[in-house]
């Protein structure tokens, strides 16, 4: 990459930003998942950031990761890398983000991070949902706004998933027709509250501890939701450390038994892996929709 013409015009990129001339010097592979090539670039002025992908696989993918780290950027509670440009060059669509230096996640950062959290999950809006349609992984996420969280929860989040988990057989018609039953009791599942804007995809992937004591989000599927989303994501791949929860929880507290809500709240994220990956997040969905359809 560091003499190909992309990376060319990444070097033209990054003088216009910052109204001086830049080198890059190199450019090292970083772990970016399956859809997206990522590198860390070297230049004489500091390093940057760039995902790349193809423009027609994944149309608007990046210009709709830009508007969601610009719209959590602007609420100034977590820390979230600079979007410096979105675009295309041939076949490719980029992203040139601001490149954080990782630290370690001490009590004292996770402390942070549960509050912080918190103050974000306290930026409302009318409806549940968001101003267009984004991505969760390589899938696209139905946004259109809703006055009820159930409602949301089951026709743009839900029922997207299972419909197109059973068109690919990925699940069969006995788990769907489940899940259906499943719909139909969501309504007093959950406790009113008000919309709050959600990372979307808040794993322990898409965070990260910074040498400077601070905590990033990256990675967004942003829209606003019940906040117990966020909060059941984190808890899917191992969970974060408890400092986090209580924090969080200190903050901005949880309504009661919420924890009995993370099984449901998971069921979106694990329908995605489902079409994703298939393999034992099926078992998982059933278990969770046995449970709750007894």
């Amino acid at each position: 990459m560091k003499t190909s013409p992309f990376a060319q015009y990444i070097e033209e990129v990054l003088k216009k930003h910052l109204g001086e001339s830049i080198k890059l010097k190199g450019a090292e592979m970083a772990h970016g998942g399956s859809i997206n090539e990522c590198y860390i670039l070297d230049t004489n002025k500091g390093k940057y950031f760039i995902k790349r992908n193809d423009a027609v696989d994944f149309p608007g993918m990046f210009s709709e990761e830009a508007k969601g780290l610009n719209a959590l950027r602007s609420t100034q509670t977590l820390r979230i890398p600079e979007v410096i440009e979105v675009g295309h060059f041939k076949s490719y669509a980029f992203l040139l983000l601001e490149y954080l230096e990782k630290g370690t996640p001490s009590n004292a950062v996770w402390d942070k991070f549960g509050e912080q959290l918190a103050l974000l999950h306290k930026h409302s809006n009318e409806h549940y949902g968001w101003s267009s349609e984004n991505y969760i992984g390589s899938l696209t996420q139905n946004n259109t706004n809703y006055n009820s969280w159930a409602e949301f929860l089951i026709h743009t989040r839900l029922e997207p998933q299972a419909l197109l988990a059973l068109t690919n057989k990925k699940i069969d018609r006995k788990l769907y027709d489940k899940l259906q039953q499943l719909y139909t009791r969501l309504d007093s599942v959950f406790p009113v509250e008000l919309p709050a804007m959600l990372h979307g995809d808040l794993w322990s992937g898409n965070f990260l501890a910074l040498a400077s004591g601070e905590v990033a989000v990256f990675d967004p599927a942003i829209y606003y939701g019940h906040r117990e989303m966020d909060l059941a994501m984190t808890r899917l791949f191992g969970g974060f450390n408890q400092r986090f929860y209580d924090a969080y929880n200190a903050h901005y507290p949880l309504i009661n038994d919420w924890q009995k809500r993370v099984d449901i709240c998971q069921l979106y994220p694990l329908l995605v892996h489902v079409n994703l990956f298939g393999g034992g997040y099926v078992h998982q969905v059933e278990m969770i929709v046995k449970k709750r359809t007894l």
